[in-house]
C-alpha cells in the first residue's frame, strides 16, 4: 500500500463533491517568497477612533450604543441590500439575477483588545446565543433563505477593523458553498437515511489521528481533505439542522471548544492567529432539512510560521487546491498543542 505520508495523492471531498492534492514531499523544500509583517496586538481595551467600539460614531455617521455585551447591528455598507425587484435576466450567455439580503456586524465583545480565545467561555456563549436569535430573526423573512454566519480575524484576511467582530449575511439566494453542500447532503441522506457528517464523525472518532479536541457535545477535527494548512472543522455530536436547535449544555460546549481551539491556534506561532471561519448550517427556505448537520470551518492562511502563509495560485486557481503538509500531520500539531494561552 502506498504511504500516503510521503506521497503525492489526492483526497475527495463528499462535503463538495471536489477534490485536492496533497503533496506531503514538498513540505521539506526551502522558503524564499513572501513573508507577513505582524501587526501591533498591544491595543488598548477601548479605542476612540474605532468605529465598531461602544458609543463611538461608525464612519457611515451612525453612532454605537454603549453596549456592554455583544452588540449587533446592520452593516452601514453592506454588500447587500433588502429591498428591490426580483429580476432574472438572460442573454444568450449572459445570465444574471438580482439579489436581495441584509447584512450585518456582530461586535463579540465591547472590549477592543480582546479576540475569541481570549474572551471567556460564559462571554463566547453570549456570542452564539447572539448568532441564534439573528438566524432565526433573519431566517424567518420571506425572501431570506440562508444565512450565513462568519468571521474574518486578522488584516492577512482581509479584517478592516481589529476589534472582535464577525458578520451576518443573510441572502435571498443559498450561496455557492452551501449549495454544493446542501446537494452532496441531500443526496447521502436520500440513500442511507442518516447524516453525511454524522457517519463521517463516527469514522474519524475510530480512527482518532486527525481529532484535535474532543467535548460531550462537539469535536473539532482537520477534515481530512482539508485545503488549508491548519485547516479544522468543528462537528456537533448530536445531528442538529441548525445553530437554533442547540440546547443550553451544547451552546456551553460549543463555545468550550471555540476558545479551547483557537487558544490553539494562537499558540502554534504565538500570534494572533489569523482564519476566516464560518457556520454552515441549513438554509431557511421552508423547506425540511433533515440531511443537514451544522459545522463550522476554520480557515487559516499561516504555512510555516506567523510571517509565512499559503497562497492559493498556479495550480490552485487553474486546476484544483493543492497543500503541502497531510491532514493527518497537522491535526498531530494542533492536538499537541497547550491549552493555555501563550500570553498568560
Amino acid at each position: 500500500m502506498v504511504d500516503l505520508q510521503n506521497n503525492p495523492h489526492r483526497r475527495f471531498n463528499p462535503l463538495t463533491n471536489e477534490w485536492v492534492l496533497v503533496s506531503p514531499h514538498r513540505a521539506k523544500r526551502p522558503w524564499q517568497g513572501k513573508t507577513e509583517s505582524l501587526p501591533a496586538d498591544n491595543r488598548p481595551s477601548y479605542d476612540p477612533s474605532c468605529y465598531l467600539c461602544p458609543g463611538n460614531t461608525r464612519a457611515g455617521g451612525l453612532e454605537n450604543e454603549k453596549y456592554t455585551s455583544t452588540y449587533v447591528f446592520t452593516n452601514d455598507f453592506g454588500a447587500l441590500l433588502p429591498e428591490g425587484e426580483e429580476e432574472k435576466s438572460s442573454n444568450g450567455l449572459l445570465v444574471s439575477e438580482t439579489v436581495k439580503g441584509i447584512c450585518r456586524v456582530v461586535c463579540f465583545s465591547p472590549d477592543h483588545s480582546l479576540t475569541l480565545p481570549l474572551m471567556s467561555e460564559s462571554h463566547i456563549e453570549e456570542v452564539i446565543r447572539l448568532w441564534q436569535t439573528q438566524y432565526a430573526e433573519l431566517g424567518a423573512k420571506d425572501f431570506i433563505n440562508y444565512v450565513q454566519i462568519f468571521e474574518n480575524k486578522g488584516e492577512i484576511m482581509g479584517c478592516s477593523n481589529p476589534h472582535p467582530h464577525g458578520q451576518i449575511w443573510a441572502t435571498s439566494n443559498i450561496p455557492d458553498e452551501p449549495f454544493k453542500e446542501n446537494k452532496a447532503q441531500q443526496a447521502y441522506f436520500a440513500e442511507h437515511e442518516c447524516t453525511l457528517l454524522g457517519d463521517y464523525l463516527k469514522q474519524e472518532l475510530a480512527a482518532g489521528e486527525r481529532i484535535v479536541l474532543e467535548n460531550e457535545h462537539f469535536v473539532a477535527l482537520v477534515p481530512y481533505w482539508a485545503v488549508w494548512p491548519y485547516e479544522t472543522m468543528l462537528i456537533s455530536k448530536r445531528a442538529v439542522q441548525h445553530i437554533g436547535q442547540l440546547s443550553d449544555e451544547e451552546v456551553a460546549s460549543y463555545a468550550n471548544i471555540m476558545k479551547r481551539l483557537t487558544v490553539k491556534y494562537d499558540n502554534l506561532f504565538e500570534t494572533s492567529f489569523p482564519y476566516s471561519s464560518g457556520i454552515h448550517q441549513a438554509p431557511t427556505d421552508g423547506e425540511s432539512h433533515p440531511e443537514w448537520h451544522l459545522h463550522m470551518h476554520f480557515y487559516p492562511p499561516l504555512l510555516r510560521s506567523a510571517t509565512v502563509k499559503k497562497f492559493m495560485v498556479g495550480f490552485e486557481m487553474m486546476a484544483n487546491p493543492q497543500r503541502d503538509i497531510t491532514a493527518e500531520y497537522s491535526a498531530k500539531v494542533l492536538r499537541e498543542l497547550p491549552e493555555v494561552h501563550y500570553s498568560l
